[in-house]
Protein backbone atom coordinates (compact mmCIF):
# COMPACT_ATOMS: atom_id res chain seq x y z
CA UNK A 1 0.00 0.00 0.00
CA UNK A 2 1.31 3.46 -0.94
CA UNK A 3 0.35 6.25 1.44
CA UNK A 4 0.52 10.01 0.94
CA UNK A 5 0.41 9.60 -2.81
CA UNK A 6 0.28 13.33 -3.62
CA UNK A 7 3.15 14.74 -5.68
CA UNK A 8 5.66 15.88 -3.03
CA UNK A 9 7.11 18.91 -4.86
CA UNK A 10 4.03 20.81 -6.06
CA UNK A 11 5.88 23.81 -7.51
CA UNK A 12 8.14 21.72 -9.72
CA UNK A 13 6.03 18.90 -11.13
CA UNK A 14 7.06 16.21 -13.59
CA UNK A 15 4.36 13.88 -14.81
CA UNK A 16 6.43 10.75 -14.34
CA UNK A 17 7.50 9.80 -10.82
CA UNK A 18 7.44 6.81 -8.48
CA UNK A 19 6.27 7.02 -4.88
CA UNK A 20 8.23 4.83 -2.46
CA UNK A 21 6.03 5.42 0.57
CA UNK A 22 4.39 2.44 2.22
CA UNK A 23 5.75 -0.71 3.82
CA UNK A 24 9.49 -0.82 4.51
CA UNK A 25 11.57 -3.22 6.58
CA UNK A 26 12.60 -1.59 9.84
CA UNK A 27 14.85 -2.15 12.86
CA UNK A 28 16.12 -0.39 15.96
CA UNK A 29 19.89 -0.36 16.38
CA UNK A 30 20.38 0.59 20.02
CA UNK A 31 23.88 -0.90 20.13
CA UNK A 32 24.84 0.84 16.87
CA UNK A 33 25.96 -2.38 15.20
CA UNK A 34 24.37 -1.83 11.80
CA UNK A 35 27.36 -0.34 9.99
CA UNK A 36 29.81 -2.82 11.47
CA UNK A 37 27.54 -5.77 10.63
CA UNK A 38 26.69 -4.30 7.21
CA UNK A 39 22.92 -4.22 7.57
CA UNK A 40 22.85 -2.51 4.18
CA UNK A 41 23.76 -5.79 2.46
CA UNK A 42 21.04 -7.41 0.37
CA UNK A 43 20.92 -10.64 2.36
CA UNK A 44 20.31 -8.88 5.71
CA UNK A 45 16.67 -8.76 6.74
CA UNK A 46 15.42 -6.25 9.29
CA UNK A 47 13.14 -7.60 11.99
CA UNK A 48 10.14 -5.27 11.82
CA UNK A 49 8.06 -3.27 9.34
CA UNK A 50 7.14 0.40 9.29
CA UNK A 51 4.76 2.54 7.25
CA UNK A 52 6.77 5.32 5.59
CA UNK A 53 6.64 8.37 5.86
CA UNK A 54 5.46 8.15 9.48
CA UNK A 55 8.06 8.11 12.28
CA UNK A 56 8.24 5.05 14.52
CA UNK A 57 6.84 7.05 17.48
CA UNK A 58 3.55 7.63 15.65
CA UNK A 59 0.46 5.42 15.45
CA UNK A 60 0.32 5.60 11.67
CA UNK A 61 3.81 4.10 11.42
CA UNK A 62 2.34 0.81 12.71
CA UNK A 63 5.30 0.65 15.14
CA UNK A 64 4.00 3.15 17.70
CA UNK A 65 6.96 2.88 20.09
CA UNK A 66 7.66 5.85 22.40
CA UNK A 67 10.96 4.51 23.74
CA UNK A 68 14.11 6.39 22.79
CA UNK A 69 16.08 4.84 19.93
CA UNK A 70 18.85 7.02 18.53
CA UNK A 71 19.69 4.77 15.56
CA UNK A 72 17.18 3.12 13.25
CA UNK A 73 17.31 1.39 9.88
CA UNK A 74 14.96 1.12 6.89
CA UNK A 75 15.12 -1.18 3.90
CA UNK A 76 13.01 -1.59 0.76
CA UNK A 77 13.21 -3.48 -2.53
CA UNK A 78 12.16 -1.31 -5.46
CA UNK A 79 11.35 -2.21 -9.03
CA UNK A 80 11.73 0.75 -11.33
CA UNK A 81 8.59 1.51 -13.30
CA UNK A 82 10.55 2.94 -16.18
CA UNK A 83 14.19 3.36 -17.00
CA UNK A 84 15.99 3.83 -20.30
CA UNK A 85 19.72 3.86 -20.88
CA UNK A 86 19.78 7.57 -21.66
CA UNK A 87 17.78 8.40 -18.54
CA UNK A 88 19.05 9.18 -15.05
CA UNK A 89 17.36 8.03 -11.85
CA UNK A 90 17.11 10.47 -8.95
CA UNK A 91 16.21 9.30 -5.44
CA UNK A 92 14.48 12.00 -3.33
CA UNK A 93 13.82 12.30 0.41
CA UNK A 94 11.44 15.00 1.66
CA UNK A 95 12.95 14.95 5.17
CA UNK A 96 14.75 12.52 7.50
CA UNK A 97 15.27 13.44 11.15
CA UNK A 98 18.13 13.97 11.90
CA UNK A 99 21.12 12.48 10.04
CA UNK A 100 20.70 10.07 7.14
CA UNK A 101 22.97 7.64 5.35
CA UNK A 102 21.49 6.13 2.20
CA UNK A 103 22.69 2.93 0.54
CA UNK A 104 21.63 1.68 -2.89
CA UNK A 105 22.53 -1.89 -3.76
CA UNK A 106 25.03 -1.95 -0.87
CA UNK A 107 26.75 1.30 -1.93
CA UNK A 108 26.71 4.40 0.30
CA UNK A 109 25.33 7.04 -2.10
CA UNK A 110 24.70 10.07 0.13
CA UNK A 111 24.90 11.38 3.68
CA UNK A 112 22.71 14.26 4.80
CA UNK A 113 22.38 16.25 8.02
CA UNK A 114 19.28 18.26 8.84
CA UNK A 115 15.95 16.94 10.05
CA UNK A 116 13.63 19.25 8.11
CA UNK A 117 15.17 19.72 4.68
CA UNK A 118 15.01 17.68 1.45
CA UNK A 119 17.88 15.97 -0.29
CA UNK A 120 18.35 13.88 -3.41
CA UNK A 121 20.99 11.76 -5.12
CA UNK A 122 21.59 10.47 -8.63
CA UNK A 123 21.65 6.67 -8.27
CA UNK A 124 21.97 5.79 -11.97
CA UNK A 125 25.46 4.29 -11.67
CA UNK A 126 24.47 2.10 -8.73
CA UNK A 127 21.54 0.38 -10.42
CA UNK A 128 21.46 -3.33 -11.23
CA UNK A 129 19.22 -5.64 -13.19
CA UNK A 130 15.88 -6.38 -11.56
CA UNK A 131 14.96 -5.02 -8.15
CA UNK A 132 16.97 -2.31 -6.40
CA UNK A 133 17.82 -2.44 -2.68
CA UNK A 134 17.47 0.88 -0.85
CA UNK A 135 18.64 1.09 2.76
CA UNK A 136 18.53 4.11 5.08
CA UNK A 137 20.25 4.55 8.42
CA UNK A 138 18.85 7.45 10.49
CA UNK A 139 20.64 8.85 13.52
CA UNK A 140 18.80 11.19 15.89
CA UNK A 141 20.82 11.92 19.05
CA UNK A 142 18.07 12.80 21.50
CA UNK A 143 20.32 14.42 24.10
CA UNK A 144 22.32 16.56 21.69
CA UNK A 145 21.47 20.13 22.72
CA UNK A 146 23.04 21.60 19.61
CA UNK A 147 20.81 20.14 16.91
CA UNK A 148 17.67 22.03 15.81
CA UNK A 149 14.96 20.01 17.58
CA UNK A 150 12.21 22.59 18.08
CA UNK A 151 9.36 21.22 20.22
CA UNK A 152 10.64 17.64 20.21
CA UNK A 153 11.25 16.37 23.77
CA UNK A 154 14.35 14.37 24.62
CA UNK A 155 12.53 12.02 27.01
CA UNK A 156 9.82 9.37 26.55
CA UNK A 157 7.16 11.17 28.60
CA UNK A 158 6.25 14.59 27.22
CA UNK A 159 5.42 17.55 29.43
CA UNK A 160 4.95 21.30 29.42
CA UNK A 161 5.53 22.80 25.98
CA UNK A 162 7.46 19.74 24.73
CA UNK A 163 5.99 17.11 22.40
CA UNK A 164 6.80 13.57 21.30
CA UNK A 165 10.06 13.46 19.39
CA UNK A 166 10.26 12.32 15.76
CA UNK A 167 13.04 10.12 14.45
CA UNK A 168 13.70 9.03 10.88
CA UNK A 169 11.78 9.43 7.63
CA UNK A 170 8.81 11.78 8.02
CA UNK A 171 8.19 13.07 4.51
CA UNK A 172 7.73 11.32 1.17
CA UNK A 173 10.44 9.18 -0.46
CA UNK A 174 10.28 9.06 -4.25
CA UNK A 175 12.06 8.43 -7.55
CA UNK A 176 12.27 10.35 -10.80
CA UNK A 177 13.56 9.05 -14.11
CA UNK A 178 14.87 12.04 -16.08
CA UNK A 179 17.04 12.92 -19.03
CA UNK A 180 20.65 13.87 -18.37
CA UNK A 181 19.79 17.16 -20.04
CA UNK A 182 17.16 18.59 -17.68
CA UNK A 183 15.88 21.60 -15.73
CA UNK A 184 17.40 21.63 -12.25
CA UNK A 185 15.27 24.32 -10.62
CA UNK A 186 13.47 27.60 -11.16
CA UNK A 187 12.98 30.71 -9.02
CA UNK A 188 10.42 33.48 -9.46
CA UNK A 189 10.80 37.01 -8.15
CA UNK A 190 7.87 39.40 -8.52
CA UNK A 191 8.95 42.85 -9.71
CA UNK A 192 5.60 44.09 -8.56
CA UNK A 193 6.00 47.80 -9.13
CA UNK A 194 7.22 47.14 -12.68
CA UNK A 195 4.47 44.66 -13.50
CA UNK A 196 7.11 42.02 -14.28
CA UNK A 197 8.31 38.69 -12.99
CA UNK A 198 11.98 37.70 -12.97
CA UNK A 199 12.64 34.02 -13.70
CA UNK A 200 15.91 32.31 -12.90
CA UNK A 201 16.08 28.83 -14.43
CA UNK A 202 19.03 26.46 -13.98
CA UNK A 203 19.77 23.61 -16.39
CA UNK A 204 22.00 20.54 -16.40
CA UNK A 205 24.17 19.55 -19.37
CA UNK A 206 22.61 22.29 -21.51
CA UNK A 207 24.25 24.10 -24.42
CA UNK A 208 23.52 27.09 -26.60
CA UNK A 209 21.75 24.93 -29.20
CA UNK A 210 19.24 23.83 -26.57
CA UNK A 211 16.20 25.96 -25.91
CA UNK A 212 13.92 26.73 -22.99
CA UNK A 213 10.27 27.28 -23.91
CA UNK A 214 7.97 28.92 -21.38
CA UNK A 215 4.30 29.81 -21.11
CA UNK A 216 2.66 31.77 -18.30
CA UNK A 217 -1.11 31.59 -17.94
CA UNK A 218 -3.76 32.66 -15.46
CA UNK A 219 -7.04 30.78 -15.05
CA UNK A 220 -6.47 29.09 -18.39
CA UNK A 221 -5.70 32.31 -20.28
CA UNK A 222 -2.20 32.68 -21.74
CA UNK A 223 -0.38 35.80 -20.56
CA UNK A 224 3.09 35.38 -22.02
CA UNK A 225 5.18 32.80 -23.86
CA UNK A 226 8.50 32.58 -25.59
CA UNK A 227 11.81 30.76 -25.85
CA UNK A 228 15.46 31.36 -25.02
CA UNK A 229 18.71 29.65 -25.95
CA UNK A 230 20.75 28.14 -23.11
CA UNK A 231 23.84 30.30 -23.49
CA UNK A 232 24.77 29.57 -19.87
CA UNK A 233 23.85 27.09 -17.18
CA UNK A 234 21.49 29.68 -15.70
CA UNK A 235 18.92 31.65 -17.66
CA UNK A 236 17.93 34.88 -15.91
CA UNK A 237 15.18 36.87 -17.62
CA UNK A 238 12.21 39.11 -16.88
CA UNK A 239 8.73 39.02 -18.39
CA UNK A 240 6.17 41.81 -18.51
CA UNK A 241 3.02 40.08 -17.31
CA UNK A 242 0.88 43.24 -17.34
CA UNK A 243 1.98 44.00 -20.92
CA UNK A 244 1.66 47.78 -20.83
CA UNK A 245 -2.04 47.88 -20.11
CA UNK A 246 -3.34 51.35 -19.28
CA UNK A 247 -3.99 50.36 -15.65
CA UNK A 248 -0.68 48.52 -15.26
CA UNK A 249 0.13 50.35 -12.00
CA UNK A 250 -3.01 48.98 -10.37
CA UNK A 251 -2.16 45.32 -10.61
CA UNK A 252 -4.65 44.29 -7.94
CA UNK A 253 -7.56 45.51 -10.05
CA UNK A 254 -6.29 43.43 -12.96
CA UNK A 255 -6.80 40.32 -10.79
CA UNK A 256 -3.24 39.03 -11.12
CA UNK A 257 -1.90 39.68 -7.63
CA UNK A 258 -1.91 37.21 -4.73
CA UNK A 259 -3.62 38.01 -1.43
CA UNK A 260 -5.41 35.78 1.12
CA UNK A 261 -8.69 37.23 -0.17
CA UNK A 262 -7.82 36.76 -3.86
CA UNK A 263 -5.19 34.00 -4.05
CA UNK A 264 -4.50 34.24 -7.78
CA UNK A 265 -1.75 31.93 -8.99
CA UNK A 266 -0.04 32.13 -12.36
CA UNK A 267 0.66 28.75 -13.94
CA UNK A 268 3.97 28.16 -15.68
CA UNK A 269 4.96 25.49 -18.17
CA UNK A 270 8.66 25.02 -18.86
CA UNK A 271 10.02 22.80 -21.62
CA UNK A 272 13.64 22.04 -22.48
CA UNK A 273 14.30 20.96 -26.08
CA UNK A 274 17.57 19.89 -27.67
CA UNK A 275 18.88 20.91 -31.10
CA UNK A 276 16.88 18.06 -32.70
CA UNK A 277 13.74 19.70 -31.26
CA UNK A 278 13.22 16.73 -28.95
CA UNK A 279 11.66 17.34 -25.53
CA UNK A 280 14.26 16.54 -22.85
CA UNK A 281 12.35 17.82 -19.83
CA UNK A 282 8.96 19.33 -19.04
CA UNK A 283 7.93 21.04 -15.80
CA UNK A 284 4.61 22.35 -14.51
CA UNK A 285 5.00 25.13 -12.00
CA UNK A 286 3.34 28.29 -10.64
CA UNK A 287 4.01 31.50 -8.74
CA UNK A 288 2.07 34.23 -6.99
CA UNK A 289 2.50 37.86 -8.01
CA UNK A 290 2.85 39.84 -4.80
CA UNK A 291 5.00 42.26 -2.82
CA UNK A 292 5.50 42.67 0.93
CA UNK A 293 7.26 45.57 2.63
CA UNK A 294 7.09 47.76 5.73
CA UNK A 295 6.31 51.46 5.79
CA UNK A 296 4.92 53.94 8.32
CA UNK A 297 4.84 51.33 11.08
CA UNK A 298 2.70 48.96 9.01
CA UNK A 299 3.10 45.82 6.93
CA UNK A 300 2.11 46.38 3.32
CA UNK A 301 0.92 43.67 0.97
CA UNK A 302 0.90 44.71 -2.67
CA UNK A 303 1.47 48.33 -1.65
CA UNK A 304 -1.56 48.43 0.65
CA UNK A 305 -1.55 48.31 4.48
CA UNK A 306 -2.41 44.77 5.53
CA UNK A 307 -3.38 43.76 9.06
CA UNK A 308 -2.37 40.18 9.77
CA UNK A 309 -4.67 38.04 11.94
CA UNK A 310 -2.59 34.92 12.46
CA UNK A 311 -2.94 31.80 14.54
CA UNK A 312 -0.03 29.79 15.99
CA UNK A 313 0.15 26.37 14.35
CA UNK A 314 2.41 23.63 15.76
CA UNK A 315 1.79 21.26 12.83
CA UNK A 316 1.24 18.10 14.89
CA UNK A 317 -1.44 15.44 14.42
CA UNK A 318 -2.47 12.79 16.98
CA UNK A 319 -1.79 9.79 14.74
CA UNK A 320 1.04 11.09 12.53
CA UNK A 321 2.84 13.57 14.84
CA UNK A 322 4.75 15.95 12.51
CA UNK A 323 3.40 14.16 9.42
CA UNK A 324 -0.17 14.93 8.39
CA UNK A 325 -2.14 11.78 7.55
CA UNK A 326 -3.10 13.17 4.14
CA UNK A 327 -3.70 16.36 2.18
CA UNK A 328 -7.24 16.57 3.52
CA UNK A 329 -5.82 17.18 7.00
CA UNK A 330 -3.72 20.08 5.71
CA UNK A 331 -6.66 21.58 3.84
CA UNK A 332 -8.91 21.20 6.88
CA UNK A 333 -6.50 23.14 9.11
CA UNK A 334 -6.39 26.04 6.65
CA UNK A 335 -10.13 26.05 6.07
CA UNK A 336 -10.88 25.92 9.80
CA UNK A 337 -8.56 28.87 10.44
CA UNK A 338 -10.08 30.91 7.62
CA UNK A 339 -13.57 30.05 8.83
CA UNK A 340 -12.59 31.61 12.17
CA UNK A 341 -11.50 34.82 10.47
CA UNK A 342 -7.74 34.28 10.53
CA UNK A 343 -5.82 35.14 7.37
CA UNK A 344 -2.70 33.14 8.13
CA UNK A 345 -0.57 31.23 10.58
CA UNK A 346 2.83 31.20 12.17
CA UNK A 347 4.19 27.67 11.75
CA UNK A 348 5.89 27.21 15.08
CA UNK A 349 9.29 25.53 15.49
CA UNK A 350 8.78 23.38 12.41
CA UNK A 351 9.44 23.49 8.68
CA UNK A 352 6.17 22.30 7.21
CA UNK A 353 5.69 19.88 4.34
CA UNK A 354 5.56 21.62 0.92
CA UNK A 355 2.07 20.20 0.45
CA UNK A 356 0.83 22.50 3.23
CA UNK A 357 2.46 25.50 1.57
CA UNK A 358 0.89 24.50 -1.74
CA UNK A 359 -2.59 24.56 -0.21
CA UNK A 360 -1.82 27.84 1.59
CA UNK A 361 -0.86 29.30 -1.80
CA UNK A 362 -3.99 27.97 -3.45
CA UNK A 363 -6.51 28.71 -0.68
CA UNK A 364 -5.08 32.12 0.30
CA UNK A 365 -3.37 31.79 3.67
CA UNK A 366 -0.35 33.71 4.97
CA UNK A 367 2.47 31.63 6.47
CA UNK A 368 5.34 32.74 8.68
CA UNK A 369 8.13 30.23 8.12
CA UNK A 370 10.13 29.12 11.13
CA UNK A 371 12.84 26.53 11.66
CA UNK A 372 13.31 24.34 14.72
CA UNK A 373 15.66 25.89 17.29
CA UNK A 374 18.52 24.33 19.17
CA UNK A 375 18.47 24.23 22.96
CA UNK A 376 21.93 25.73 23.49
CA UNK A 377 24.49 27.76 21.57
CA UNK A 378 27.89 26.82 20.17
CA UNK A 379 29.74 27.02 16.85
CA UNK A 380 28.32 23.71 15.65
CA UNK A 381 24.76 24.89 16.34
CA UNK A 382 25.42 28.06 14.32
CA UNK A 383 26.63 26.08 11.31
CA UNK A 384 23.70 23.67 11.49
CA UNK A 385 21.14 26.45 11.62
CA UNK A 386 22.70 28.41 8.77
CA UNK A 387 22.91 25.25 6.66
CA UNK A 388 19.26 24.49 7.41
CA UNK A 389 18.11 27.96 6.43
CA UNK A 390 20.01 27.85 3.13
CA UNK A 391 18.06 24.70 2.23
CA UNK A 392 14.75 25.99 3.62
CA UNK A 393 14.83 29.15 1.53
CA UNK A 394 15.95 27.21 -1.52
CA UNK A 395 13.02 24.80 -1.15
CA UNK A 396 10.30 27.32 -0.29
CA UNK A 397 11.39 30.49 -2.09
CA UNK A 398 8.59 30.36 -4.68
CA UNK A 399 5.65 30.04 -2.28
CA UNK A 400 3.74 33.36 -2.28
CA UNK A 401 2.00 32.47 1.00
CA UNK A 402 5.24 32.91 2.97
CA UNK A 403 5.58 36.58 3.93
CA UNK A 404 7.95 36.36 6.90
CA UNK A 405 10.93 34.27 8.02
CA UNK A 406 11.49 33.66 11.75
CA UNK A 407 15.03 32.35 12.42
CA UNK A 408 14.90 32.59 16.25
CA UNK A 409 12.08 32.20 18.77
CA UNK A 410 12.14 33.51 22.37
CA UNK A 411 15.95 33.36 22.54
CA UNK A 412 15.91 29.56 22.21
CA UNK A 413 19.43 28.48 21.34
CA UNK A 414 20.75 31.95 22.24
CA UNK A 415 19.96 32.09 25.98
CA UNK A 416 22.49 34.83 26.77
CA UNK A 417 21.76 37.07 23.81
CA UNK A 418 20.91 40.12 25.91
CA UNK A 419 24.55 40.72 26.83
CA UNK A 420 26.53 38.16 24.83
CA UNK A 421 27.91 39.93 21.77
CA UNK A 422 28.61 36.66 20.02
CA UNK A 423 24.97 35.57 20.24
CA UNK A 424 23.85 39.04 19.21
CA UNK A 425 26.07 38.81 16.14
CA UNK A 426 24.46 35.46 15.32
CA UNK A 427 20.94 36.94 15.45
CA UNK A 428 22.09 39.90 13.40
CA UNK A 429 23.78 37.54 10.94
CA UNK A 430 20.60 35.50 10.49
CA UNK A 431 18.61 38.67 9.80
CA UNK A 432 21.03 39.85 7.11
CA UNK A 433 21.74 36.37 5.75
CA UNK A 434 18.06 35.69 5.09
CA UNK A 435 17.69 39.06 3.38
CA UNK A 436 20.84 38.33 1.36
CA UNK A 437 19.38 35.12 -0.09
CA UNK A 438 15.75 36.27 -0.19
CA UNK A 439 14.90 39.95 -0.53
CA UNK A 440 11.20 39.27 -1.17
CA UNK A 441 10.18 38.73 2.47
CA UNK A 442 10.40 40.23 5.94
CA UNK A 443 12.56 38.79 8.73
CA UNK A 444 11.90 38.74 12.49
CA UNK A 445 15.22 38.48 14.29
CA UNK A 446 13.99 36.91 17.57
CA UNK A 447 10.25 36.39 17.88
CA UNK A 448 9.01 37.27 21.36
CA UNK A 449 11.69 39.48 22.87
CA UNK A 450 15.41 40.36 22.90
CA UNK A 451 15.40 41.43 19.26
CA UNK A 452 18.30 42.92 17.35
CA UNK A 453 17.70 44.38 13.87
CA UNK A 454 14.26 43.24 12.79
CA UNK A 455 11.55 44.06 10.23
CA UNK A 456 8.74 43.41 12.73
CA UNK A 457 8.84 43.98 16.47
CA UNK A 458 7.23 40.65 17.47
CA UNK A 459 6.14 40.58 21.12
CA UNK A 460 4.79 37.71 23.27
CA UNK A 461 2.53 38.47 26.22
CA UNK A 462 0.20 36.00 27.94
CA UNK A 463 -0.42 38.15 31.03
CA UNK A 464 -4.06 38.97 30.33
CA UNK A 465 -5.18 37.10 33.45
CA UNK A 466 -8.41 35.26 34.19
CA UNK A 467 -11.77 36.99 33.80
CA UNK A 468 -12.03 37.49 37.55
CA UNK A 469 -8.65 39.28 37.63
CA UNK A 470 -9.93 42.66 36.48
CA UNK A 471 -6.85 44.58 37.57
CA UNK A 472 -4.50 42.22 35.72
CA UNK A 473 -6.57 42.59 32.55
CA UNK A 474 -6.63 46.38 32.86
CA UNK A 475 -2.85 46.44 33.14
CA UNK A 476 -2.69 44.20 30.06
CA UNK A 477 -4.85 46.64 28.08
CA UNK A 478 -2.67 49.54 29.18
CA UNK A 479 0.52 47.76 28.12
CA UNK A 480 -0.92 47.00 24.68
CA UNK A 481 -2.37 50.48 24.27
CA UNK A 482 0.60 52.31 22.71
CA UNK A 483 3.91 51.66 21.00
CA UNK A 484 5.82 53.20 23.87
CA UNK A 485 4.23 50.95 26.50
CA UNK A 486 4.54 47.83 24.36
CA UNK A 487 8.27 48.36 23.98
CA UNK A 488 8.97 49.40 27.56
CA UNK A 489 6.84 46.76 29.35
CA UNK A 490 8.01 43.23 28.48
CA UNK A 491 5.95 40.36 29.85
CA UNK A 492 9.02 38.53 31.21
CA UNK A 493 12.38 39.47 32.67
CA UNK A 494 13.74 39.64 29.12
CA UNK A 495 13.60 43.06 27.44
CA UNK A 496 12.02 43.64 24.04
CA UNK A 497 15.37 44.62 22.49
CA UNK A 498 18.85 43.53 23.54
CA UNK A 499 21.49 45.93 24.79
CA UNK A 500 22.45 48.38 22.07
CA UNK A 501 19.34 47.88 19.91
CA UNK A 502 16.18 49.97 19.82
CA UNK A 503 12.82 50.22 18.11
CA UNK A 504 13.27 52.07 14.81
CA UNK A 505 9.66 52.45 13.76
CA UNK A 506 9.08 48.91 12.48
CA UNK A 507 5.54 47.48 12.81
CA UNK A 508 4.70 45.97 16.20
CA UNK A 509 2.75 42.73 16.37
CA UNK A 510 1.58 40.63 19.30
CA UNK A 511 2.78 37.27 18.00
CA UNK A 512 1.91 35.06 20.98
CA UNK A 513 -0.92 35.56 23.46
CA UNK A 514 -4.14 33.89 24.53
CA UNK A 515 -3.80 30.15 24.97
CA UNK A 516 -7.18 29.68 26.64
CA UNK A 517 -7.42 26.17 28.06
CA UNK A 518 -10.65 24.24 27.64
CA UNK A 519 -10.72 20.51 28.26
CA UNK A 520 -13.43 18.74 26.25
CA UNK A 521 -12.32 15.17 27.00
CA UNK A 522 -11.37 13.09 30.02
CA UNK A 523 -7.68 13.85 29.53
CA UNK A 524 -6.09 16.58 31.62
CA UNK A 525 -3.87 19.32 30.28
CA UNK A 526 -2.96 22.96 30.61
CA UNK A 527 -3.56 26.39 29.12
CA UNK A 528 -2.33 29.89 29.97
CA UNK A 529 -5.80 30.60 31.38
CA UNK A 530 -8.69 28.18 31.72
CA UNK A 531 -12.46 28.04 31.26
CA UNK A 532 -14.99 25.26 31.80
CA UNK A 533 -17.57 25.71 29.04
CA UNK A 534 -18.02 26.69 25.41
CA UNK A 535 -19.82 29.88 26.44
CA UNK A 536 -16.97 30.92 28.72
CA UNK A 537 -14.47 30.06 25.99
CA UNK A 538 -16.10 32.44 23.50
CA UNK A 539 -16.47 35.16 26.12
CA UNK A 540 -12.83 34.84 27.18
CA UNK A 541 -11.62 34.91 23.58
CA UNK A 542 -13.62 38.07 22.92
CA UNK A 543 -12.27 39.72 26.07
CA UNK A 544 -8.64 39.10 25.06
CA UNK A 545 -9.06 40.07 21.41
CA UNK A 546 -10.84 43.30 22.38
CA UNK A 547 -7.70 44.41 24.21
CA UNK A 548 -5.63 43.71 21.09
CA UNK A 549 -7.92 45.68 18.77
CA UNK A 550 -8.08 48.56 21.26
CA UNK A 551 -4.33 49.03 20.89
CA UNK A 552 -3.05 51.98 18.91
CA UNK A 553 0.40 50.42 18.78
CA UNK A 554 -0.23 46.99 17.28
CA UNK A 555 -0.35 46.15 13.59
CA UNK A 556 -1.45 42.52 13.70
CA UNK A 557 -1.46 39.50 15.98
CA UNK A 558 -0.89 35.77 16.24
CA UNK A 559 -3.18 33.95 18.67
CA UNK A 560 -2.04 30.84 20.55
CA UNK A 561 -3.14 28.39 19.16
CA UNK A 562 -4.97 26.55 16.38
CA UNK A 563 -5.27 23.10 17.98
CA UNK A 564 -4.47 21.23 21.17
CA UNK A 565 -1.23 19.26 21.09
CA UNK A 566 -0.78 16.34 23.46
CA UNK A 567 -0.84 17.81 27.01
CA UNK A 568 -1.58 21.33 25.74
CA UNK A 569 -5.34 21.96 25.71
CA UNK A 570 -5.15 25.63 24.73
CA UNK A 571 -6.26 25.25 21.12
CA UNK A 572 -9.33 26.57 19.34
CA UNK A 573 -9.69 23.00 18.07
CA UNK A 574 -9.06 19.71 19.81
CA UNK A 575 -6.00 17.64 18.90
CA UNK A 576 -8.13 15.66 16.42
CA UNK A 577 -9.41 18.96 14.97
CA UNK A 578 -12.90 19.09 16.43
CA UNK A 579 -14.08 22.68 17.10
CA UNK A 580 -14.37 23.62 20.78
CA UNK A 581 -17.06 26.14 19.95
CA UNK A 582 -19.01 27.60 17.07
CA UNK A 583 -16.25 28.74 14.72
CA UNK A 584 -18.55 31.39 13.30
CA UNK A 585 -18.58 33.12 16.69
CA UNK A 586 -14.79 33.28 16.71
CA UNK A 587 -15.00 34.78 13.23
CA UNK A 588 -17.48 37.39 14.43
CA UNK A 589 -15.06 38.43 17.17
CA UNK A 590 -12.07 38.50 14.80
CA UNK A 591 -14.02 40.65 12.36
CA UNK A 592 -15.76 42.78 14.97
CA UNK A 593 -13.28 45.62 14.83
CA UNK A 594 -12.35 47.34 11.59
CA UNK A 595 -8.69 48.32 11.61
CA UNK A 596 -8.47 51.48 9.55
CA UNK A 597 -6.11 53.71 11.49
CA UNK A 598 -2.71 54.70 10.15
CA UNK A 599 0.14 54.15 12.61
CA UNK A 600 2.90 56.71 12.22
Amino acid sequence: MVVKNEYPRPQFVRNSWQNLNGKWQFAFDDDDLGIKEKWYQENIKLGQYIQVPFVYQSKLSMVNDLDIHDVIWYKKKVKLKEHENQKEVILHFGAVDYQAQVYVNEHLVIEHEGGCTPFSVNITHYLKEGEQDITVRAYDPHEDEFIPRGKQFWKEQTKGIWYTNSTGIWQTVWLECISGKHIVDVKYCSLYDEGKVNIRCRGSKVGERDKLYYEISCKGKSIADGSLSWRAEVLDFSIDIIQAKIFHTNVHEEGLSWTPETPTLLDVKLMLKNEQDEVCDEINSYFGFRKVHIENGMVYLNNKPYYQKLVLDQGYWPEGLMTAPDDEALIRDIENAKEMGFNGCRKHQKVEDPRFLYWADRLGYIVWGENASTVMYNDKAVKRIIDDWAQIVDRDYNHPCILVWVPINESWGVPHIHNDKKQQHFAETMYHYLHAIDNTRLVVSNDGWEMTTTDICAIHNYKHGEKKEAQVYQEYREILATKERLISHPSTCRSIYVNGYFHKGEPIMLTEFGGIGLCVSAESGWGYTSVSSEEEFIEEYGRIIEAVYASKGLWGFCYTQLADVEQEINGLLTYDRKPKCDLGKIREINNRYHVSRIIC
